[in-house]
């Protein structure tokens, strides 16, 4: 099955990591709650020409917490990561993992080719705040979240076929996830408002803002407003896609890395 769970191995920032593939590196960073294999199906698609890192999160999966309370703790240690790797690498994130990869890609543009932020959020409304900071703050650091209210905002409630595959595996990462871990993230994660100006600015590489039409919080005018902002951004709308995008529509989200990674090592070998 596409979710099953695969061999890790121990990275630099106390990061476990999955691999595949070979060519350029490329790094991916799941969401809240999730975990390498959130990035499955996409990895397999780019393995054929690139090496493809797909990282736990601090907390999730083999991941250990170890002391991470802010976005920058998260974001130094995705950088003790990439700064062992031969190479510059192409970094993409998804949810908070986009948060997490803008970050990096701002502070450390000399080790980043491309950045991808998916289904990355920007300047919620006031609603959208109010309500994710509710749901962060009604987590406990002792136990695991119900899945059930979580599985229906990301795949509605009654998903068939491929769809309900992956809500059969993120319903497990949940369930097994640790709860201090997801606490702390989620709560990173409801506070942040998404990348500053400056920092958007500072994107001095392809940059793709790519999310679904349907995701109602991380929606396609915060991708378009991200990526009219940064030098070289690129806003993609997938069509019928929500926020678990990476599972739902892998082959839309790996075209769409493909092309924006490619369009770097084309200009670099012009």
């Amino acid at each position: 099955m596409t979710w099953t769970t695969r061999q890790r191995s121990e990275g630099a920032g106390a990061l476990a990591y999955c691999v595949e593939g070979r060519g350029p590196a490329v790094v991916l960073i799941h969401g809240v709650g999730l975990r390498a294999e959130a990035w499955n199906a996409v990895s397999q698609a780019l393995a054929p020409d690139f090496t493809v890192y797909t990282l736990d999160m601090p907390g999730h999966g083999a991941s250990p917490l170890a002391g991470a309370a802010q976005l920058n703790d998260y974001v130094a240690r995705v950088l003790t990561f990439i700064h062992t790797l031969d190479a510059p690498i192409y970094l993409a994130g998804h949810s908070m993992g986009a948060m997490v990869a803008v970050e990096v890609a701002a502070q450390a543009p000399e080790r980043v080719e491309a950045v991808a932020g998916l289904n990355a959020i920007y300047r919620r409304s006031a609603e959208a705040a109010a309500a994710v900071q509710s749901r962060a703050a009604a987590l406990t650091h002792l136990t695991a979240p119900d899945p059930a209210p979580t599985l229906a905002r990301w795949f509605g409630v009654a998903p068939s076929g491929a769809t309900a595959e992956a809500a059969a595996a993120c319903r497990s990462w949940l369930t097994q996830v640790d709860p201090d871990g997801y606490a702390t993230a989620y709560g990173i994660f409801a506070w942040h408002d998404g990348p500053s100006e400056d920092k958007l600015q500072r994107l001095q590489m392809p940059t793709l803002f790519q999310t679904g039409a349907d995701d109602p919080n991380s929606t396609p005018g915060m991708s378009q407003t991200m990526a009219a902002k940064a030098p070289f951004g690129q806003g993609v709308i997938v069509a019928g896609a929500a926020h678990m995008m990476p599972m739902t529509h892998p082959e839309a989200v790996a075209e769409a890395l493909h092309s924006c990674f490619t369009r770097r090592i084309q200009a670099d070998a012009d």
